[in-house]
């Protein structure tokens, strides 16, 4: 009977460890043409799509049933079905789409086209494009404000921030910030727009309502020990109160105050970190990168690497939506 009950146990204890996490992680990869799917407690890969030539940016639509890719290389932005996995529509959204941002009300992207310095604003009802601005060269990071009404790109190569109203394009201002600027975070509970420098290792700090510079957040003098101190892409939590920014090829992952300007802590992850999410829940973040070919998941509630998971490839980054 012992016997028995002990093998019971051990596999039920199995099962018990086999069990589903809460979350799926989609992390593109434009080393193998595809978006791997990771479950985000356990890090088990699940599956991959199969995408076009190069994918980068995600986004997931909001009632979680669609994940948008670029395929920057394949010149469009495709619709998965992320339960069913299989591609639902391919959008011709301008050359080079490599990262997007969805518009508040999930009808429409805006579109960062890197080498055709411009923005589309790409219906995803029609297919049309509805309007394209000119911006900065090599734009990347971009993200539309809370209420909807302003979208926000950076230039590389001429590392500056561009301000668009959102309903027609027209631009509001233009600024200059620290070299080759990644990513764009709006962070509603401080009224304040971050803008990453990826070479300078800084992240610029606007007042959402002036559109004005306020502070710098420079990470390299909080890192004196690390190598290449990078910002990249950059996530808050819902109640403001972290913030986390991809490190780059000092490969760690930055935690800050948003209330403070801060640096709290970092952690360690795969060589050159370029994207991050958090899990619906916020108790664990994913970082993705691309050297090594990892998504590495931080426990959020204890601030330690929980799992290294090796996929290979060019990991660029990842999209966690509730299973």
């Amino acid at each position: 009977m012992c016997v028995l009950n002990c093998v019971l146990f051990a596999t039920l204890g199995a099962c018990k460890a086999q069990e589903p996490g809460p979350d799926l992680v989609f992390v593109s990869n434009e080393g193998t043409n595809a978006v791997a799917i990771i479950d985000g407690r356990s890090g088990r890969v699940e599956g991959q799509l199969q995408t076009g030539h190069r994918p980068r940016g995600l986004a997931s639509s909001p009632d979680g049933r669609i994940l948008y890719v670029a395929a920057s290389e394949a010149n469009r932005i495709e619709a998965w079905d992320r339960r069913q996995r299989r591609l639902l529509r391919s959008y011709v959204a301008g050359t080079d789409p490599e990262r997007f941002a969805l518009a508040r009300d999930g009808k429409s992207l805006f579109v960062a086209n890197e080498d055709a310095s411009q923005v589309s604003r790409l219906d995803l009802t029609s297919g049309a494009i509805l309007w394209q601005a000119a911006v900065g060269p090599e734009p990347e990071g971009i993200a539309v404000s809370p209420d909807g009404k302003l979208v926000v790109a950076t230039a590389e190569a001429s590392s500056t921030v561009h301000f668009l109203d959102a309903a027609s394009g027209d631009a509001i201002g233009t600024a200059i910030v620290g070299s080759r600027p990644r990513d764009v975070l709006f962070v509603p509970s401080a009224n304040e727009i971050w803008v990453s420098s990826e070479q300078r290792g800084t992240i610029a700090v606007f007042d959402a309502a002036t559109l004005k510079a306020k502070a710098t957040i420079d990470l390299v003098p909080a890192f004196p020990d690390l190598d290449d101190v990078q910002a990249v892409e950059m996530e808050v939590t819902r109640d403001g109160k972290r913030a986390f920014v991809a490190m780059g090829r000092s490969d760690h992952v930055a935690e800050i105050d948003p209330r403070t300007h801060r640096v709290v802590r970092s952690f360690p992850t795969g060589f050159r970190t370029w994207g991050i999410d958090l899990a619906p829940d916020e108790t664990r973040l994913y970082a993705a990168s691309g050297l090594s070919g990892e998504l590495t998941i931080i426990d959020l509630a204890t601030n330690e690497v929980a799992e290294t998971v090796e996929l290979g490839g060019k990991p660029w980054t990842a999209e966690a939506v509730a299973r």
